[in-house]
């Protein structure tokens, strides 16, 4: 391995951690990666002054103008899109996905990134997670330092307005998370119900034009015990470092969901349930 690419692989897990928090996708964020390391190898080296700085903005400028492009594409509306999630074993996270899911980097908080622009999505992860300064994000989205420092200011403010965050530690994730499972299971819906905030939301992206969101205890618990019906296999897992659970269909990925807990209540489910991308969702992890 020469120093060029050793240094490179020594910046790949912040690109990534980049790319993803940007994207909300890991395969696209590898992609991302990738082409900064083509372009890097393409250039002059011995003139970049700070390689770390220079690498970040290349994998931003790229992260930026394939979130473009996928609004573009878009002919549906856009409605309820879950972020594709990072899934490990319930027992714990893998050391590479650490790095990736820092600043409680959850689905819910991922979902809310979803319904920023573009611009403000990059201005907000920069900034706020990465401490890149308003001139360099505002030479990556041709704008001048105050109006980048304008978009991180408006994202900021939906963000933090936009999702609860989780106050419950692991422990206390997974007891509620198999207490519900169980009762969606055995058709219990008043366990179901005491389960559940009474304002509970719950987000489902199950492809273009057919996502939805359902709000209350009672009509969530009732959409769990139909999908219990099913025949799903339902797996508890680590998704997004939070507790939450992969089902899958006659041995195919059907769903892979993370609940937001506060005072022992689910408040927040988000779900992505959309077939042709949990094709892309590695869950190898629960292999082992």
């Amino acid at each position: 391995m020469n120093e060029l690419t050793a240094q490179f692989e020594e910046q790949r897990p912040r690109l990534r951690a980049v790319a993803y928090r940007i994207l909300g996708s890991l395969s696209e964020a590898d992609d991302a990666v990738q082409d900064a390391w083509l372009r890097l190898d393409r250039s002059d080296a011995d003139e970049i002054d700070n390689l770390s700085a220079w690498l970040t903005t290349v994998v931003a400028r790229v992260s930026l103008n394939m979130l473009r492009s996928r609004n573009t594409r878009r002919e549906e509306p856009l409605g309820v899109r879950v972020p594709e999630p990072i899934v490990d074993r319930a027992d714990g996270l893998d050391p590479e996905h650490e790095a990736l899911l820092a600043d409680s980097v959850g689905l819910a908080m991922l979902v809310v990134l979803e319904t920023l622009s573009p611009p403000e999505r990059l201005a907000f992860v920069l900034h706020d997670m990465f401490s890149v300064p308003f001139d360099e994000i505002g030479r990556i989205v041709d704008r001048s330092p105050d109006a980048a420092r304008q978009l991180a200011s408006r994202a900021r403010r939906r963000v933090r307005g936009g999702y609860p965050e989780s106050d419950a530690d692991l422990e206390t994730q997974q007891r509620v998370v198999e207490a519900f499972l169980a009762a969606a299971r055995e058709g219990d819906f008043d366990a179901l119900v005491s389960i559940l905030h009474p304002d509970v939301v719950l987000r489902a992206d199950l492809g273009p034009g057919a996502s939805r969101e359902v709000r209350g205890a009672e009509q969530v618990a009732r959409g769990a015990i139909f999908f219990s019906s099913h025949g799903l296999d339902v797996r508890p897992a680590l998704v997004n470092g939070v507790f939450g659970a992969v089902t899958m269909r006659d041995g195919k990925p059907f769903s892979v969901g993370a609940m937001t807990i506060r005072g022992g209540l689910v408040v927040e489910f988000d779900i992505l349930a959309d077939p042709e991308r949990l094709q892309r969702v590695d869950l190898t992890m629960l292999d082992d």
